[in-house]
Parts: structure tokens; sequence; C-alpha cells
């Protein structure tokens, strides 16, 4: 499930927005207004924010601006000004795409699936602010980088990105020490215990994802609120 930031000063405007992605399996947060949206957006990871324009505290360009200084989330604008010059002002100030309202639900889901194929590669996976990076080889929570051993990084890698698989302890010895290892079960144990108390003193419930299925091996669950 994909995590999504809505962005307008108005409380039903928001409601409306949440009610009809929440029926598209999108998980929701709401920001009322830009200042709320960008402590949000510095502590929280997103898939996506759709950005109202017409906000008075600090209007959604200046508010795309500023995060852009620190995050490549996709931006789609959501806004009844539908002037060209104001589209191509948004474009060029780092949003990936615009929207006028009212707008038709179907377009807005169309135009957010769109977004969201061409940013999701397999190497990065992200649950509920953990997000693990293969590209960077780094694991973070809330943007706070966790620091792994290679083999614990390699670990939790294969487990988010198969929930619900059971993971045998022989099998993971296989993924990550090699076919021709003499590394027995209670190695894999050591590491997946290093690691879990490494990502539970970063913050995040490792406890509610990483289960340990007895006798057997490891599963990762998502629980999504």
């Amino acid at each position: 499930m994909n995590k999504v930031l809505i962005v307008d000063d108005e409380k039903r405007m928001l409601d409306l927005i949440a009610l009809y992605l929440k029926h598209h399996n999108y998980i929701c947060e709401k920001a009322k207004g830009a200042n709320e949206a960008l402590s949000l957006i510095k502590y929280e990871t997103f898939d996506i924010v759709l950005l109202d324009i017409m906000m008075p505290e600090m209007d959604g360009w200046e508010l795309c601006q500023k995060i852009r200084r620190f995050s490549d989330v996709p931006i789609i604008m959501l806004t009844a000004r539908d002037q060209r010059e104001d589209i191509v002002k948004g474009l060029q100030l780092g949003a990936d795409d615009y929207i006028t309202k009212p707008f038709n639900e179907d377009e807005l889901i169309a135009r957010m699936s769109a977004l969201l194929r061409r940013r999701t590669p397999r190497n990065i996976v992200e649950i509920n602010g953990l997000l693990w990076n293969k590209d960077q080889f780094e694991l973070t929570f809330q943007n706070k980088l966790i620091k792994l051993t290679p083999k614990e990084f390699i670990l939790i890698g294969h487990f988010m990105m198969n929930p619900n698989q059971v993971f045998e302890r022989e099998h993971l010895i296989d993924l990550v020490w090699g076919f021709a290892s003499e590394t027995e079960g209670r190695t894999v144990d050591s590491h997946v215990r290093n690691m879990r108390d490494k990502i539970r003193q970063a913050g995040f419930p490792i406890d509610d994802h990483l289960q340990t299925v007895w006798g057997v091996g490891y599963k990762w669950v998502n629980n999504n609120r």
C-alpha cells in the first residue's frame, strides 16, 4: 500500500480526498496547511504528495520549492487555477503533475498510479517510515540512518520485499551466505537478533513486523495502520 500526504487548508477537501483514496487502498495522512506538511515530510516517508496551491500561510508553489530542497517525493498539485502559466510555474518549481478542481476521481487515481509506476523500483522498499534502499545500501527510519552490517542489510531487504513469506533458516543461509557456506542456523538467529536490536533502538516497531516462526525461521508481516 502506498502512503500519500494530502495538503490543503480546507478540512472538507482533506476529508473528501482521503475518502476517495482509501477506497483505492492508499494510506492517507492529512496536513492542514504548509507548515504542518513540511514537518511531516521531514520526519516521515511518503510515496506521493497531493498539494493545494491556494493556502494562506504559505502557498503551494513556495511549499513545493521547500520540499524540493530535501526530497524528491512525487508531487501532484491540486488547484482551482487552470491558467497555463500557473501550470508551467508549478512544473518548473518541481511538481510532477497538475490537476484542477473539481477533479474526476478516476483521473486523479490514474495520474497517481502513473507517477508511482515510474517511481517504485524493486530495489527500494518503504514500510511505515522504514526505508530500505539497495542503490545507496542504506536502511533508514524517518530519514535517520540505521547502521547495519552487510549481511544484516541483505537479510532485512529479503524480509521487507517478501511479506508473509516464511523463510527457513537454511534458505536464508543460501540467500545471504551462499550455497557452499558452512554457516549454521544459530548464526542466522544471531544476525537477526542484532538487526532487530538496532532497528528497535531507532524507534521502528520491528517486533510487530519481523516474526519468528518457531522451529522453522522468520517472516515479515505488514501491519498498515
